[in-house]
């Protein structure tokens, strides 16, 4: 069986053909139009024809000329950008980190008033960031903004504003901010010092944060309020820098001596006197470069050309005071305050040795000397002494020899006045035994009286009485015997009676 073939005339499809060949014709040119922005993007549009001429001077379109629109693209799909009519720009969101700020300048905008470098800084930082308001309503200025971007994430029209980073300006502990503003109002001033929105620097210094300054606008000067030691010496003190130490002094005395001299000062700059301090004379560096060594050398030098030098070795206290005193006076015109002046070694082998050994020696020597004097004085003193005490011993003796003179004159006195009462006393005895033996005689006789008186005697002498008289050698037998004949014969004669 033989097969045929039926011949289809594609002609009366024609129609329908052209119909899908435009439906997909359309189908591509509006999938071109469409535009899709991710999360983190902007789209930046181009119109190319269709919109006009821009105004002379401008390069952002607010109007929906032809050029760079104004308005970006959010994240999501956009329709109808035709690729003949527009191009569209997929940017990055700009992104400021931590630590840092963004800068902005506009690259459109109005003319910057005469005499002003930065456009004047927004209240709504908000509302700059959009490009359409910034041209249109908010009358914004082409050039470099006084606002700056903190730490985030931001959609820009990167065509109109460019965005440079810098640094967060972080005072730390122990320092402040001076702040020159190069914007604001330009006012003279007796000590060179503005108040906030002045053009100048700064009377107020930023104390120890973080701040968000547009660094170009504001320039920043770092001025330490701690205490800053500087030793002008040949080696290096415990807790210094091998590069802290500086040369040491170098001074030339009255009657010609050059010789180095340590020296070691300590000053600070107290927080209100930071933008003076700035002002006059710079940052931290300048201030121990520019004003207190060259401070320190002239009034050290200056010093010691008023003394010898044996008298600026020995008198090193009074050079410290009067050198404290001129440096404090200097660095206080700038603002800086001296807190201490401390001298070291003075001199070494080479400049100084000769002098310190002949000064060694003759004080040495004076030395000696003193010792001898104080020897001698000690010997006169020892003889003084020695002198003092023997006339104190003489005067002791004396009064002692006087003392006994006295008592032997008042024993004297005594004994006589002992005598001339016992006299006294025996002459009463006498005389009242007298008186006794008168009236004794005139009752029982002369004789027998006299003999009673006898016979009393011989009582109380204990005289012995015997009937024959011996006379032997002995005086007191005499005696007796003697007594003892007479009583015997004036018995026998009274017995005859």
């Amino acid at each position: 069986m033989e097969q045929t073939w039926e011949v289809v005339d594609f002609r009366k499809f024609k129609p329908l053909l052209i119909i899908l060949v435009v439906l997909v014709l359309l189908v591509i040119g509006l999938g071109s139009s469409i535009v899709n922005i991710g999360g983190d993007e902007a789209g930046i549009v181009e119109k190319k024809f269709g919109g006009g001429e821009l105004p002379p001077g401008k390069i952002i379109a607010v109007n929906k000329e032809n050029g760079i629109q104004a308005p970006v693209l959010a994240p999501g799909w956009h329709f109808f950008y035709w690729p003949w009519q527009y191009n569209i720009d997929k940017v990055q969101m700009v992104k400021v980190e931590q630590g840092k700020v963004g800068m902005i300048q506009a690259i459109d905008g109005l003319s910057l008033p005469s005499n002003t470098i930065y456009a004047p800084e927004w209240t709504e930082p908000k509302k700059m960031l959009d490009a359409a308001y910034f041209l249109d309503e908010g009358k914004g200025y082409k050039g470099p903004q006084l606002a700056v971007l903190n730490p985030g994430t931001y959609r820009l029209n990167t065509r109109l504003f460019k965005i440079t980073f810098a640094k967060v300006t972080n005072v730390p502990v122990g320092s402040v901010a001076v702040i020159k503003s190069n914007v604001g109002e330009v006012v003279q001033t007796e000590d060179g010092l503005v108040e906030e929105g002045q053009r100048g620097i700064r009377r107020i210094p930023l104390l120890p944060q973080e701040y968000y300054l547009n660094t170009n606008a504001f320039e920043v000067t770092m001025i330490s309020t701690r205490q800053v030691k500087v030793s002008y010496t040949a080696g290096v003190e415990r807790g210094e820098s091998k590069s802290q130490p500086l040369k040491p002094i170098t001074v030339r005395s009255s009657d010609g001596f050059t010789f180095p001299v340590d020296v070691r000062v300590t000053y600070l700059i107290e927080q209100k006197n930071a933008p003076r301090v700035v002002a006059k004379i710079g940052d931290d560096e300048l201030v121990l470069t520019k004003l207190v060594t060259p401070a320190v050398r002239a009034v050290f030098r200056n010093n010691a050309e008023k003394v010898n030098a044996l008298e600026y070795v020995q008198n090193r206290s009074v050079q410290e005071a009067q050198s404290a005193k001129m440096l404090k006076e200097e660095l206080e015109k700038y603002g800086v305050a001296l807190l201490a002046v401390r001298i070291g070694d003075i001199g070494d082998e080479k400049s100084l040795g000769t002098l310190l050994k002949t000064q060694t020696d003759r004080e040495i020597a004076r030395q000696e000397v003193k010792t001898f004097e104080q020897q001698q004085i000690a010997a006169e003193m020892q003889k003084a002494l020695s002198k003092t005490t023997q006339e104190a011993e003489e005067e002791k003796r004396l009064a002692t020899a006087a003392y006994e003179v006295k008592i032997a004159a008042e024993d004297k006195q005594r004994q006589i006045i002992g005598a001339e009462a016992e006299a006294e006393q025996l002459r009463l005895v006498a005389e009242a035994k007298a008186q006794a033996y008168k009236k004794i005689s005139e009752v029982i006789g002369s004789n027998n009286a006299a003999l009673l008186e006898i016979m009393k005697l011989v009582a109380d002498s204990r005289i012995r009485i015997t009937p024959e008289v011996m006379v032997g050698s002995g005086g007191a037998g005499m005696t007796d015997a003697l007594m003892g004949t007479i009583l015997k014969g004036m018995l026998e004669k009274e017995a005859k009676k």
